[in-house]
């Protein structure tokens, strides 16, 4: 596995910053404004104002943003807002140039297409900043600025206010547009999950063998994986035994289940998903140790 050198790991984020918020403007200009769909956050007041006063959605999602960068700065102090500061620019930058751009190109009428595009979109982009280490800055502050002051829970008034900017834009938006509008905040809740999670799922493995030693030379030869040996004993027997524990990647784990079988048909193997791993061979290089 390749690792990236750190002025490389930060070139890629800061690259993955601009690219997750110029998507995410992109999403907001294609397919929310033309469609009249409803959002909650830093956006969904936008939108609220645009429909009430007609100025532009790229001028009153900076205002918000700032004001909210401020009061983070103010409350939770000058490392949290710099690391908030690029998305607070960078978005509405982006929904500006994309509206100056595009003007009021609308790709379909169709609701229900708008819908499922936006979700994905807003999802896929916020995974991407997020992923590079950035906050998505603007209504995501007050909740935590409450938590501070307050120790309230940060999901549920992080819930409350989206609710509410909800509710406020449902009041001049129509009924079909508001009820697309929560089930496109299902898709991009489900799709930014499924972002954050994407490269870092790997495969645990238990095997417990009579033929252990074997087994465990195989895993190092043939998939160049590490092995961990866990000594146990048999619950009915009270015999001691091995319990070998691997991680592998998904795409590795139907060879190790053949090669275990071909030495031991009879072995006995704990197969589970792990969400994230780290440490050598996963996020640090390999260390191979030359025998003595």
């Amino acid at each position: 596995m390749t690792q990236l050198t750190r002025k490389q790991q930060q070139l890629f984020n800061a690259l993955s910053i601009v690219v997750g918020n110029a998507m995410y403007a992109l999403t907001v200009v294609l397919f929310l404004m033309p469609s009249g769909l409803i959002t909650g956050g830093a956006t969904g007041i936008a939108l609220a104002f645009n429909k009430v006063t007609g100025l532009p959605v790229s001028a009153v999602l900076f205002v918000v943003n700032v004001a909210m960068l401020l009061l983070g700065w103010w409350v939770l102090g000058r490392r949290f807002a710099l690391n908030t500061m690029a998305s607070t620019v960078l978005s509405p930058f982006f929904m500006a140039l994309w509206e100056r751009l595009l003007g009021n190109l609308v790709l379909t009428d169709d609701l229900v297409l708008n819908t499922v595009f936006a979700g994905f979109g807003i999802g896929i982009s916020l995974g991407i900043t997020i992923r590079a280490g950035a906050s998505t800055g603007g209504m995501d502050i007050p909740p935590l600025v409450l938590n501070k002051w307050f120790h309230l829970p940060v999901s549920s008034t992080m819930m409350v206010f989206d609710f509410i900017i909800l509710a406020a834009q449902a009041a001049f938006s129509p009924v079909r547009q508001s009820l697309y509008g929560v089930v496109m905040a299902i898709i991009y809740t489900v799709v930014l999950d499924k972002v954050l999670m994407l490269g870092t799922t790997r495969t645990e493995v238990k095997i417990i063998s009579a033929k252990s030693d074997e087994i465990c030379a195989a895993i190092f030869a043939q998939l160049d994986r590490g092995v961990t040996i866990l000594h146990g004993e048999g619950g009915y027997l009270r015999e001691p035994e091995s319990v070998l524990l691997s991680v592998v990647s998904n795409r590795q784990l139907p060879r190790l289940e053949k090669l275990a079988h071909a030495i031991d048909p009879t072995c006995f193997m704990i197969v589970s998903h792990v969400t994230e791993v780290s440490g050598r061979g996963f996020s640090l290089e390999k260390d191979y140790q030359a025998e003595g």
